[in-house]
């Protein structure tokens, strides 16, 4: 994995918003007296800046972040600079009123909050290209300037006329005619045929949302449209030094748009990780799906260190519930990301707003205006940390297994009108999936249909509802070639145009996978079934498992048969096969599962077939591990999400285990762990 700054080691930073500050100069002083006390060492500055930058079009004020920059850089401070387009100054809304965003149900927006605005408004197209020009042409060669931090983490779509008329464009160009159009979205049905492209609109309230075909095109239209919002804004800066990368912050797994899509315009990859610690006492739920989505982030752009561009150092104002981190978990989440490939830690915010909806949101600087906090502790403790670990910057992160996570699938089976319309639970089903493999310590890729499978040992899509006919030839490819291919229940129902197949489901699945999906049946809440194993081979003691939910009613062709329903009137039919395809194999799940099975199963499968954890310790509950590589060097971060001190055995083969945080934890062959503890340990030879 590469280092994205090859002259410096992990980042260290925040948010700085010193404009709101520029009454009290003072401010700026003390402020970068406190980054090097916590060893802060980068800032993203200008974010929300342009109506200080630009008080009126045309009149570009440059001498206050001037000041900000050659202050930073002489104290050893760089700077990630934004540009400005995610909230716009109130002369641009009154005197372009186009700018503004029209909602779904066609209401036009006043002017306020963030990311109110059109994509394809020309007026907002200039006027965002002027300011990022002006930026770039004064700082694209400052020496504080590290990278470019294209707006901030882009939302929302814009229904106005101008976008519906893009919609439109955008259409015609992937159709070509109307009647191509009408055949791929089945617009025969209900008497929705179109007989001019001004007929259509985009999914609304007001109009049509049943045509599936629409729904899924629009989101695809509104990634490819914000996709080359930013592209636009990257090209405003980047003639003035195509060396200096840029990048736009994602919000991880948000709904809105395909960021396989968004990705590809930006150089690294950057996100803000906001989870909602101590919500329960076991963290292990929500430490799995953070660490899905670090590897999600990191997936993006493959052999590529990513960064956390945001996290909070303490409380956020926006959840339903401000819980303080209790003491380690500010550390163990920071080096979390860290563990998963991240080259960053980085905070919203450096210091408090004194006003408006995030002067509570937490802060290295709360409002007593030092460091001298809890807060402030922790920060400079994670800092401190980076400082140790600095060998592992830019080290990779190795995996035999790959998730597929596609925004297309997702859209369309939530969008699909049954089997389950009370909850289908396709973002839950992938996290259960995905935390059977983390619990137990084996690394995970995350990939697209469109992203290169062939390395991976064990390719796993669980609820593939979408399925486009390539990538099924590849899996095919892919499972002849000796890998392991493992589907569940809905899956290989429709094609890209949200079309179902008519040879049978799993559609172009279904010959790998050696089964045919006949129906599928939905329980109930509180409504169980069961599976009972029925092969000899089975590496757990356990026979039986409970399933929920989804229970698909499949014929088993060409698959062995390893585990069978145990009630209603499918008792004994197929729940879990197996199929012998050229050198591979490929499984199948029948029905929604508890975790124990997946536990279970994942274990079975790594056993059959070589996939090794990431540490041969027996971790305790609680307790997980995740390895970067390079340069000769693994670092095995071990992490403890339970509220109780932890001992670890470490006895591992042929290697030692050197702890680089805290040595004093070290016992002989015993490590102590404190209660949301971590440790990173340099495994050597």
């Amino acid at each position: 994995m590469s280092k994205l700054f090859p002259k410096l080691n992990f980042l260290h930073g925040a948010d700085y918003n010193p404009d709101q500050w520029l009454n009290q100069p003072d401010i700026l002083e003390k402020d970068i007296a406190m980054m090097k006390e916590t060893k802060c060492n980068v800032m993203s500055v200008g974010i929300f800046s342009w109506s200080k930058l630009e008080p009126e079009e045309g009149n570009y004020q440059f001498a206050w972040l001037d000041n900000i920059l050659d202050k930073l850089y002489a104290n050893g401070i760089s700077v990630f600079l934004a540009t400005p387009s995610g909230a716009r100054p109130a002369w641009v809304s009154e005197k372009y009123p186009e700018v503004l965003r029209t909602n779904k149900d066609l209401t036009k927006n006043l002017h306020g909050e963030r990311h109110n605005h059109c994509y394809s408004s020309p007026a907002y197209l200039r006027l965002t290209k002027n300011i990022n020009e002006q930026l770039a042409r004064r700082y694209s060669h400052h020496p504080a300037v590290l990278a470019w931090h294209i707006s901030n983490e882009y939302g929302g779509d814009c229904h106005c006329e101008i976008c519906q008329q893009s919609f439109r464009d955008w259409l015609k160009n992937k159709y070509q005619t109307l009647d191509n159009l009408n055949q791929r979205w089945w617009s025969s049905f209900w008497s929705h045929e179109y007989s001019s492209w001004n007929q259509i609109h985009s999914p609304g309230p007001l109009g049509e949302q049943s045509v599936h075909a629409l729904n899924i095109d629009w989101r695809r239209f509104v990634s490819e449209q914000v996709a080359l919002f930013c592209r636009h804004e990257i090209q405003a800066v980047k003639p003035f030094n195509p060396s200096l990368p840029a990048t736009t912050n994602f919000h991880g797994v948000f709904y809105d748009y395909d960021y396989w899509r968004l990705a590809e315009e930006v150089d690294f990859i950057s996100w803000d990780s906001y989870p909602e610690w101590h919500q329960t006492r076991d963290q292990q739920d929500l430490a799995s799906s953070t660490a899905f989505t670090f590897d999600l982030m990191r997936s993006l752009k493959p052999g590529l260190a990513f960064l956390l561009m945001e996290s909070t150092p303490g409380t956020t104002s926006w959840q339903a519930v401000s819980k303080l981190k209790k003491p380690g978990m500010h550390q163990l989440s920071a080096l979390q990301a860290v563990a998963h490939g991240s080259d960053s830690v980085q905070y919203f915010q450096w210091r408090k707003s004194r006003g408006s909806i995030e002067k509570f949101h937490g802060a290295v600087v709360d409002h007593v205006g030092h460091v001298n906090t809890r807060v402030g502790r922790d920060v400079k403790q994670v800092g401190v940390a980076l400082e140790k670990l600095a060998g592992a910057a830019g080290t990779g992160y190795q995996a035999d297994v790959a998730m597929v996570y596609d925004w297309d699938n997702r859209w369309a089976v939530n969008d699909s009108a049954g089997p389950r319309n009370c909850g289908i639970k396709f973002e839950e089903t992938v996290q259960q999936h995905y935390q059977a493999l983390w619990r137990q310590n084996i690394p995970v890729d995350i990939v697209s249909q469109q992203s290169d499978i062939s390395r991976y040992r064990v390719l796993v899509a669980p609820m593939l509802y979408m399925v486009n006919e390539d990538f099924a030839e590849r899996v095919n490819t892919f499972v002849a070639a000796g890998g392991v291919f493992i589907a569940t229940y809905w899956s290989g129902i429709v094609n890209a145009d949200d079309l179902c197949y008519t040879n049978g489901f799993p559609g172009p699945l279904r010959e790998v996978l050696g089964i045919w999906s006949e129906e599928i049946d939905s329980l109930y809440d509180g409504e169980t079934n069961q599976i009972g194993i029925t092969t000899s081979g089975w590496n757990s003691q356990v026979r039986e498992y409970k399933c929920v939910e989804l229970c698909d009613l499949i014929h088993a062709e060409t698959a062995e048969v390893l585990g069978v329903y145990q009630h209603d009137f499918y008792q004994g039919r197929p729940a879990i096969t197996r199929n012998q395809y050229g050198k591979g194999q490929a499984w199948y799940v029948a029905a929604r599962t508890d975790g124990d099975f997946l536990h279970d199963f994942y274990q079975h499968i790594a056993s059959q077939h070589g996939v090794n954890a990431c540490t041969s310790m027996s971790l305790p509950v609680g307790a997980v591990a995740t390895a970067r590589q390079g340069d000769g060097h693994e670092y095995l971060f071990v992490q403890n999400f339970s509220d109780q001190a932890l001992t670890l055995e470490l006895a591992e083969e042929n290697r030692l285990l050197e702890p680089l945080l805290n040595s004093e934890g070290i016992n002989g062959h015993q490590y102590s762990l404190p209660a949301f503890g971590v440790e990173v340990f340099l495994a050597q030879s």
